[in-house]
């Protein structure tokens, strides 16, 4: 690790972070979400597009959404359908994006609301062995309750970025102080939520930062110019990028943020 470095552990979202927002991937994805929920609902599609809008504000994701209003809809099913018809071959080959996250020299964390399977074949897209990352949280990782059978009647809840659980879960696989965390992420939400719990913060695919983000990277390419402290680089010309997070502003559902700073496990769901 760079010794002069404020950071101990790097958090990585994957879609339109490590390869850029402008594949059509997400586009794609929405457009298949559309489609679930027309044959789901039995809804025409304008109202499958209105429906979707509304299941993420109001839960963070449609599959979410339908599970909090009592649908019987299996994660596997879904994600087999909105995932699994994606244009992957849209996504390009980065060779200087695995030599990217070789040089980082703290623990790499990759962070996803992403099924396994989508994240493998984006990697593998990518040309990024999963190896390159000392832990994953993804999906299943963070609803492994959604995967088991306690033949019980209570509604289970999925939990994504932004929920604060999601955020935990990030943390316990970074297994580091916070404040010495540095979090990448394309949504100002998850960003917003991932500040609230004291990260330090960078909103991918920006030129500006949102108030929330420490620092705005135009595309992951850019991430040694834009953050060269993460190498222990330049950080006395750099410093007033990085304010010291009040205290004040932590909302956790722990009593102390300090009981959520665990010794690093390895997650791969």
């Amino acid at each position: 690790m760079a010794a002069t470095s404020p950071f101990d552990c790097v958090l990585l979202d994957l879609d339109d972070t490590l390869y850029p927002g402008d594949t059509g991937i997400g586009a794609a994805l929405r457009r298949n979400i559309d489609e679930f929920l027309q044959a789901k609902l039995g809804v025409s599609a304008d109202e499958a597009a209105a429906t979707r809008a509304e299941l993420f504000r109001a839960h963070g994701s449609s599959l979410a959404g339908l599970i909090a209003l009592g649908y019987d809809v299996h994660p596997d099913e879904y994600h087999s359908y909105v995932h699994g018809r994606l244009p992957y071959d849209r996504i390009a080959r980065d060779p200087q994006l695995a030599r990217l996250l070789q040089s980082i020299p703290q623990r790499k964390v990759l962070f996803t609301n992403s099924d396994r399977a989508h994240m493998e074949r984006a990697l593998e897209r990518l040309g990024v062995d999963e190896a390159a990352f000392d832990a994953v949280v993804c999906f299943e990782t963070m609803n492994p309750h959604l995967f088991g059978d306690d033949g019980g009647d209570r509604r289970p809840a999925v939990v994504l970025k932004p929920a604060v659980d999601a955020i935990v879960a990030g943390l316990r696989a970074a297994g580091s102080n916070p404040r010495r965390t540095l979090f990448l992420d394309d949504s100002e939400r998850n960003i917003a939520a991932g500040k609230a719990l004291g990260l330090r913060t960078a909103l991918v695919g920006k030129r500006a930062r949102s108030k929330e983000a420490d620092y705005a990277v135009e595309s992951i390419g850019a991430l040694r110019r834009a953050i060269p402290e993460i190498w222990g680089e330049a950080a006395e010309r750099s410093s007033d990028k990085l304010p010291v997070p009040a205290v004040s502003v932590v909302r956790s559902t722990t009593s102390d943020l300090d009981s959520i700073i665990i010794q690093p496990t390895s997650i791969h769901a």
